[in-house]
């Protein structure tokens, strides 16, 4: 029986010293060097054989943390991010870390071609306008690794964040509704609007590429920064529909009488059709008497998930495994003394452990 830990690693900008990753903001060489021993101690804390780190400005950055951690020979894809600028305007990218190597070339998703344009309409027909979106704000990674004999489907991802997003004026320093001094209470509830719409379609697009690999029978996992709670729309998006508790109390489309309901059949289809795309926290699937937990992975609530397909679930009986243990290294986040320094992260790590079947012979 195989058994593989899979964890989830915002290291909160990872960059060499003496390189502004924001404006004024830059590690001095002392400072990258304790970031870089905190995080391959933390990194070895985990003890997990795949991890999704997210905020990787520089991948030699990572190679020293993986170098402390004695994970030097581990394979490594890193996955810049396109609209990465000069200084003071730089932009995360992405890395996945596998102790077992990849199966085939890593995947990144950036760019849309062609752009994806979610249409809107009244509610009597005609067009009300719509939303495109032709990059996200940062890649999202797909790559297929091997564990047990087998080929685990993998996605990487760090969603939108719920900061504003604001339109800076040609030739301006920066936007003017971050200008706090001059608020601007209706700009800046449009810059919440602008990012979680960007969130939310990012999250379709995740989803997209999910159900191509579900639709071809490939057992996923997806690890990740959603930057949102796990009841939120994107998280759903991404997650996939929860089916309901009885579809014979759901009344047909097509309905021509009141009682035209859906049979006990049919609903056991619909329900199937659902379940079979439907992803899953690991962590709520987990040890059903795992002790309980403060879950706040970053210092702002549970941003860092791991979600995986009914392959991984228990109560499928055509499971691959099943989750057996979820851990969360977040006690720096919970001593809220500790969090403020940089050269930590502002985020916790998740870890889950599943246990493989053996295959049947």
């Amino acid at each position: 029986m195989t058994r593989f830990r899979i964890g989830s690693f915002n290291v909160q900008n990872l960059i060499g010293p003496d390189r502004e990753y924001y404006r004024f903001e830059q590690y001095t060489p002392a400072e990258y060097r304790t970031k870089i021993d905190w995080l391959a101690g933390q990194l070895q804390r985990m003890d997990a054989d795949i991890v999704g780190f997210q905020e990787i400005f520089e991948k030699d950055a990572l190679r020293d943390v993986l170098r402390a951690a004695d994970e030097g020979d581990a394979a490594v894809a890193f996955a810049p991010n396109l609209s990465d600028g000069g200084p003071s305007d730089r932009k995360p990218g992405l890395a996945v870390l596998s102790r077992t190597g990849f199966a085939a070339a890593p995947e990144t998703v950036q760019d849309m071609v062609p752009p994806v344009d979610i249409a809107f309409h009244h509610p009597g027909g005609g067009d009300a306008g719509h939303f495109t979106l032709e990059r996200l704000s940062r890649p999202v990674q797909k790559l297929r690794i091997p564990v047990g004999g087998r080929v685990v489907t993998l996605f990487n991802c760090h969603l939108k964040s719920r900061l504003g997003e604001y339109v800076r004026p040609h030739g301006a320093r920066h936007s003017p509704e971050i200008d706090l001094l001059h608020y601007d209470a209706p700009g800046r509830a449009m810059g919440f609007l602008r990012a979680g719409l960007r969130r939310m379609a990012e999250a379709w697009v995740v989803r997209r590429l999910i159900l191509e690999e579900l639709t071809h029978g490939h057992p996923v996992i997806v690890t990740g920064d959603f930057n949102d709670s796990e009841g939120a729309v994107s998280s759903e998006i991404l997650r996939g529909e929860t089916p309901m508790p009885d579809y014979t109390e759901l009344r047909r489309p097509e309905a021509k009488e009141a009682a035209d309901f859906h049979t006990d059949d049919q609903a056991a289809r619909i329900r199937e059709q659902i379940e079979a795309v439907l992803l899953h926290s690991a962590e709520r699937i987990g040890p059903p008497n795992a002790p309980d937990r403060d879950r706040r992975t970053t210092a702002f609530g549970s941003l860092d998930r791991i979600l995986v397909s009914r392959h991984f679930h228990r109560d499928f009986p055509d499971r691959l495994g099943e989750v057996e243990d979820f851990s969360v290294f977040n006690a720096h986040i919970l001593d809220q003394a500790r969090v403020e320094t940089s050269t930590m992260s502002d985020h916790g790590q998740v870890v889950a452990q599943i246990r493989l079947r053996d295959p049947v012979s």
